[in-house]
């Protein structure tokens, strides 16, 4: 929880770059940040938003490595070149973004690293922001090892789809395959998703009898989290974030 902290405590971290195994056997770039001292943390994997492999990434892997996880955030955007995050992005956007398919293979990639770390509990979670939240539903979906998933405020979620082979889908297809706890955090002003495409994903997934919980936030929008613009709403980011370190420590320590 926050500013839940033993002072008397020893507390240390290292983040650092390095490169996994992803979608295809292909290296990609994480970012990989872990608690010092005894082992047995939980595994985190950070799933970039379409702002790029930012600085804000960064950022809240540390933050969640402040509260006890191994962290792994991969660069999903990493075959569209290297160089500024902002103007990676818009290459991948021109081109439609990175498949969900590559984007799973990287995921499955940091799962596989975080699971082999010794100093790993052997559990696995995932959470993404916008598009990174959407790929957070669909890789506790289809990604092998995740034990808890987090989808704040992941759209394009009912939106048509091609795969590499061709068939057309939506990512709320995959939910009969969802295979872990769900959180889902949502703003009732957003428009990315709206509140009735997340009213059409709940009932999709209470129809089907899965274990979720979705949270959602009048006064809010998209983008609640992002102290580094106008979209940050405080009370809301902090009431949600609380909830998100909960829910992972119930799943995952």
């Amino acid at each position: 929880m926050w500013n839940d902290i033993h002072t008397g405590k020893y507390e240390g971290m290292i983040a650092e770059t390095v490169t996994i195994r992803g979608y295809n056997g292909d290296p990609v770039n994480a970012y990989y940040s872990r608690p010092l001292g005894d082992g047995n943390f939980p595994g985190l994997v950070l799933i970039p938003h379409m702002p790029g492999w930012d600085e804000y990434c960064r950022e809240a892997a540390r933050r969640f490595t402040q509260h006890g996880y191994a962290v792994v955030c991969p660069d999903i955007y990493c075959r569209f070149g290297q160089g500024n995050p902002a103007e990676i992005a818009a290459k991948a956007r021109e081109t439609g973004g990175s498949p969900d398919e590559v984007v799973m293979g990287d995921c499955q990639g940091a799962v596989d690293f975080l699971k082999v770390q010794a100093n790993t509990n052997g559990k696995v979670g995932a959470i993404g922001m916008c598009s990174g939240g959407r790929h957070a539903f669909m890789a506790a979906c289809r990604v092998e090892g995740i034990d808890a998933a987090v989808d704040c405020w992941g759209g394009n979620i009912f939106g048509e789809c091609t795969d590499l082979s061709g068939k057309k889908y939506n990512a709320m297809d995959f939910a009969k395959d969802l295979k872990c706890p769900l959180l889902g955090i949502f703003g009732n002003d957003d428009k990315f998703p709206t509140p009735d495409e997340v009213n059409r994903m709940e009932a999709i997934l209470k129809e089907l009898g899965k274990d979720y919980e979705f949270h959602r936030y009048d006064g809010a929008g998209h983008g609640i989290w992002y102290y580094h613009t106008p979209m940050y709403r405080q009370q809301q980011a902090m009431d949600s974030q609380e909830i998100a370190y909960s829910f992972l420590e119930k799943n995952l320590r």
